[in-house]
């Protein structure tokens, strides 16, 4: 019988099964944020094992909340920067180098085919993009892995979802995903891996494939994870091109971590997606959506464009495109928050925050403080927010608001209306 991704990465790491089904794997890298690993270092330190397993795997940011807004998140900065130090750490993102975890590590070339990779953030299934097992753990998992360089897991049964068909114009991978999310539910796929495959997922490029990861956990998925190909060689080769001689024998070797024609799956859905409209959330779960074109009108108090699943160079192209020549609503606010320093600078470069300025929009450094209602965008109570992030619980963007979440497209024409609607992209609005 044939594998898995996720099985053939899992078979390659195991370096225990200690009991039934739990396994116990090495670890490519172990990535950290100020908010999740503080805890784990002062546990660490209160046992007297304040050590890393390996400097060089291990990858650290400040980005939930930056720069600092009290003293608190000042000392969870503190705590995690003199780790860092103390550890020789090198791959450290402090303030004015940092960005979104799952923006920038992918974007420094942290994550690979073939690579497991844990966090203390559930998110962290974005990086199976790659054909990486990548999987949000808690403290005492990153305590482990921080401390052994190992991860215990339960071995992955493994969903197969084959989007298929013909995208209209206007839509996107986050409609993509929340179509998905919406037919399986937030509980769907839950303790199982969701391998995004088909003909539209093949011509996706890394950024959608990050956004369709990035909220596999949301169906309640361990990890979301796309087959590599060439699309995934062009993203990594400058990190990459000393390891192969050319892109091709990169492609052969990243190949090895594909799923096999006979391999088995827990299940096998095919979801063609030709006539699938723009969707938006309602309510406070993110299985709960509709066309755009059914919450038309929609009264919306502020816009945010960004986090790690829409931040991207990509997502800002779409909404600028959008946004031209038009001003916000005076009856909202509008966000934008580029995903790391390099995005910025690239749509800088390229004009785009230009044209968030002109349309009335913030622009903010690199943060997920919106996200999370920490800092850069949280919701009074009563607000609504038309967003790009990923969770839409009840108080996520601030207690009491609401969060709709959709794509950058409709996030900004909802901008320019005042309230949600489709945009101009999307021939059937």
């Amino acid at each position: 019988m044939g594998k898995t991704i996720a099985g053939k990465i899992f078979d390659s790491h195991i370096v225990d099964n200690p009991c039934d089904d739990i396994y116990v794997i090495r670890l490519d890298a172990v990535f950290c944020h100020e908010i999740t690993t503080p805890i784990a270092i002062n546990d660490l330190i209160s046992r007297g094992k304040d050590r890393v397993f390996d400097a060089s795997k291990v990858k650290a940011v400040i980005d939930h909340v930056t720069p600092a807004k009290d003293s608190k998140t000042a000392t969870q900065g503190k705590i995690l920067r003199e780790w860092t130090r103390r550890h020789n750490i090198k791959d450290f993102f402090d303030i004015g180098r940092n960005g979104v975890c799952h923006a920038i590590f992918p974007e420094k070339g942290f994550a690979r085919p073939g690579f497991t990779i844990i966090m203390g953030d559930s998110h962290t299934c974005t990086y199976g993009a790659f054909g990486a097992f990548a999987a949000g753990v808690g403290t005492t998992d990153l305590e482990v892995g921080i401390l052994k360089g190992v991860c215990a897991l339960r071995y992955p049964e493994t969903i197969k979802i084959n989007v298929t068909g013909k995208i209209q114009e206007g839509v996107f991978a986050k409609d993509i995903i929340l179509s998905l999310i919406g037919l399986l539910g937030v509980n769907g796929a839950t303790d199982k891996v969701i391998e995004f495959s088909g003909s539209v997922v093949a011509s996706m490029s890394m950024d959608a494939r990050m956004t369709l990861c990035n909220m596999a956990i949301e169906a309640g998925a361990t990890c979301g994870i796309c087959a590599p190909d060439m699309t995934t060689v062009e993203y990594l080769w400058e990190f990459i091109r000393d390891e192969y001689k050319t892109k091709d024998k990169a492609l052969e070797a990243f190949q090895k971590f594909c799923s096999d024609p006979d391999a088995s799956y827990a299940d096998i859905i095919e979801h063609d997606v030709s006539s699938l409209e723009p969707v938006a959330t309602f309510g406070y779960r993110p299985d709960n959506i509709k066309p755009v074109k059914k919450m038309e009108g929609t009264k919306i108090d502020q816009v945010y464009i960004g986090s790690c699943t829409n931040g991207r160079i990509d997502d800002l192209r779409v909404a600028a495109e959008i946004l031209k020549g038009n001003k916000i609503s005076d009856s909202l606010r509008g966000v934008v928050s580029p995903a790391t320093p390099k995005i910025y600078r690239q749509a800088l470069d390229e004009g785009l925050i230009a044209v968030f300025l002109e349309a009335g929009f913030c622009v903010t450094n690199p943060t997920c403080g919106a996200c999370l209602g920490m800092s850069n965008g949280v919701l009074a109570e009563g607000e609504a927010c038309a967003s790009t992030t990923n969770r839409n619980f009840i108080g996520r963007m601030g207690k009491g608001g609401m969060v709709h979440l959709m794509s950058p497209a409709t996030a900004a024409a909802t901008a320019i209306a005042g309230h949600i609607t489709n945009s101009k992209l999307f021939n059937g609005r």
